[in-house]
């Protein structure tokens, strides 16, 4: 797909299909590193199967180190650099699974919550402040999620059978902003190694997967932000920059 369709279909939409994928090695090697990260009670882990299948973690920067080098080469690199500019940096990176075992589903919702340092006032772009896994957690304002953008690896092949993503085009602009209608909603299959970019606040959810499937459904969602510094005295609990000589 030419890149101009892509920007195209971001801009427009709120979310487009990266040309090309990470290989199969490199997924396997991503795998693996969440697996030996959640061996035992790991760090950020929020939820296990009956079968020990971890289905939710968080804080992946600082316990699989794996996802702080993934998108620091092509075609990954290029597009952030595109959409985000040459200051961007990660922010958060989580996992989800479907388990066979363990499936389940999401309603509809907008991603607003960041992770920052801490707490650090009252704020016209932040508010309701929480803690997950540890960290601190605000729902930031338009304007800081409009500057940012999410990247979802699939590490395992998705079909209808283990629930996929739904996104509804066009409904990125805002908080407030419906898109197209629910009736109108895409739903994101891809391969494995295929990489889905979308805005934050494109409404979106999923379903359980069908009853009896042995296909998992692993994701690695991580978060991107155009640049480091955030207003009113907050700072991102991580921000990780392109390694040096990695910029185009």
């Amino acid at each position: 797909m030419h890149q101009s369709r892509l920007d195209g279909d971001l801009r427009k939409h709120g979310f487009c299909m990266l040309p090309g994928r990470v290989c199969v090695a490199d997924v396997a090697r991503l795998v693996h590193a969440c697996r030996r990260s959640f061996a035992g009670d790991g760090v950020g882990v929020l939820a296990k199967s009956s079968r020990g299948h971890v289905y939710a973690a968080r804080n992946l920067i600082g316990s699989v180190p794996e996802v702080s080098s993934i998108w620091q080469r092509d075609p990954i690199r290029s597009f952030l650099v595109t959409h985000l500019g040459g200051r961007f940096g990660l922010v958060r990176a989580l996992f989800f699974d479907k388990p066979p075992d363990r499936t389940w589903a999401l309603a509809w919702h907008k991603d607003t919550s960041i992770a920052v340092e801490g707490h650090a006032g009252d704020s016209a772009h932040f508010s309701r402040p929480t803690t997950k896994a540890g960290v601190p957690h605000v729902i930031a304002s338009d304007d800081i999620l409009g500057e940012m953008l999410t990247l979802r690896i699939h590490l395992d092949e998705v079909t209808d059978e283990n629930g996929p993503l739904e996104v509804i085009p066009g409904s990125h602009v805002s908080n407030q902003s419906a898109g197209v209608g629910v009736e109108h909603a895409v739903k994101i299959c891809a391969a494995a190694g295929e990489v889905l970019a979308m805005r934050p606040l494109i409404t979106h959810a999923s379903g359980s997967s069908s009853p009896g499937t042995r296909r998992h459904r692993r994701i690695l969602h991580l978060e991107f932000a155009a640049s480091e510094r955030l207003p009113d005295g907050y700072r991102w609990h991580d921000f990780v920059r392109l390694e040096e000589g990695q910029l185009l």
